[in-house]
């Protein structure tokens, strides 16, 4: 996951950008980085950190222009280093050009292979750069018409900005896997990966971009192309579980709404003889308000959260993941002494961080601890942009939920049903991606990427 942010013909560009990113800051804290063109040049600066920590008034001063892109990143696909930060400026025969990526794509080893044959010389591990690399085999006089062409040979989840000299270009894969809307700032188009991005600007939501769909923002008009390829929207229901912002609206259903019927649906399937109901921080809020709602149960906020430390979900170092815990949350035993709770969660990955937070509320007073998930049992790992770990790392992929309660010490584990969770969130159950929870991948990995998956693992998270 990542944040992205473009706005085109506003004079204050970058700073638009930056704030921008700040509201998107959730979705990756390894590296941030912006683009701005000023007419005659590209200026940029990415760097390892937090938005706030990089974009200092001096840096936003040199970032001169009115035409900009951003991006806030978490790797999944290369490495936690500088090299893969983006955005990625090149030169080419179109003059400069800077892309910016959310997602994963499933065939750039192939690709990559391919083009380093035919003598093509890569500078970063991030699958993004292929994309670069496909435009620059095959030159046309429009920079979107060699863009659409790269786009039609990539495979995967894709939400891109590419800042070019003359325009900003907007696109969304075909499976619109990832969220990507288009805003409107006094007239000006802006794109974010989440509506809470224009509402700290003042924009207004337009519109969210259809699956592949390519827009082209110039001189504040647009122009919408469209990929060949056609296949069923398979977006991510991930977004609305856990790594959208409860106040972004993402593929058109409010993620708050959304969030609090998966806590009321859970209340019905699993009820627990229970006093309260207490959130995991920030993850678990709206869903325990639901449960609390439905169940008649009183919500107290039982474990407080220190906001100034990252998710440990996607915090890429083990030592600060395992120390993260303990200086993230910390139990309130003036409302868990002696009550039975009901702990509310969004998922459990490997349960070693659950298992901390159950002993965390016992030690707290509790007398009883159950824990509920919002989301169903996750079996299968994600290719498409989310850091879940290989197969066998899964503890649901290894254990039932018996054994999975046993290992985190609850007095009850039970999970929402995946017919729950579309219902929860509403429109036709075909349109999302449901592979972490069934293994039905509607985009097959490449057999190339898959053996390189195989010999070498990407990193992944505890949770």
């Amino acid at each position: 996951m990542c944040g992205i942010f473009g706005i085109e013909g506003c004079d204050d560009a970058a700073n638009l950008t930056y704030l921008g990113l700040y509201a998107l800051q959730h979705r990756g804290q390894e590296s941030s980085g912006i683009v701005s063109w000023d007419g005659g040049k590209l200026h940029f600066l990415r760097a390892m950190g937090h938005v706030s920590d990089i974009f200092h008034e001096k840096a936003l001063a040199d970032l001169t222009g009115f035409r900009a892109i951003g991006h806030t990143r978490y790797s999944t696909a290369g490495t936690s280093v500088i090299d893969n930060a983006q955005p990625i400026v090149v030169k080419t025969s179109f003059g400069q050009l800077a892309l910016v990526h959310n997602g994963n794509l499933v065939n750039p080893g192939e690709i990559r292979h391919r083009l380093e044959a035919e003598g093509s010389i890569f500078q970063t591990t991030s699958d993004t750069e292929v994309i670069l690399h496909l435009m620059a085999k095959a030159p046309r006089r429009e920079v979107v018409e060699s863009f659409l062409l790269a786009l039609e040979q990539v495979r995967g989840a894709y939400s891109l900005l590419l800042i070019a000299e003359d325009c900003l270009i907007a696109a969304r894969d075909p499976n619109g896997f990832r969220p990507l809307v288009l805003g409107d700032l006094n007239g000006q188009p802006c794109f974010a990966s989440e509506s809470c991005a224009f509402d700290l600007l003042g924009a207004r939501l337009v519109r969210e971009l259809e699956p592949g769909e390519v827009v082209v923002a110039r001189g504040g008009k647009i122009q919408s192309h469209h990929l060949s390829q056609h296949p069923e929207p398979t977006r991510c229901i991930f977004e609305h579980v856990y790594f959208a912002r409860p106040d972004s609206k993402v593929f058109g259903v409010s993620v708050a709404q959304s969030r609090l019927r998966m806590g009321a649906r859970l209340a019905r399937e699993a009820p627990a003889p229970a006093d309260i109901v207490v959130p995991v921080p920030d993850s678990g809020m709206y869903a325990a308000m639901g449960y609390s709602r439905e169940s008649g149960l009183p919500l107290e906020l039982g474990l407080t959260r220190n906001h100034y430390v990252g998710r440990t979900f996607i915090e890429p170092k083990q030592s600060i993941r395992h120390f993260g815990v303990k200086i993230k949350l910390n139990p309130v035993r003036e409302l868990l002494e002696g009550k039975r709770v009901v702990l509310v969660d969004d998922s459990i990955v490997r349960g070693t961080t659950s298992k901390k937070i159950v002993r965390m509320v016992r030690e707290g007073g509790a007398a009883e601890v159950h824990l509920r998930i919002s989301a169903p049992p996750t079996q299968w790992p994600c290719h498409y942009g989310i850091d879940t770990p290989i197969r066998n790392e899964l503890i649901a992929a290894r254990h039932s939920i018996e054994e999975i309660r046993q290992f985190i010490e609850a007095d009850s584990l039970a999970y929402l049903s995946l017919e729950g969770l579309l219902t929860a969130v509403g429109g036709p159950a075909e349109s999302y991606c449901t592979a972490c929870w069934t293994g039905d991948y509607r985009v097959q990995v490449s057999s190339w990427d898959q053996r390189q998956a195989e010999l070498f693992p990407m990193r992944s998270e505890e949770r």
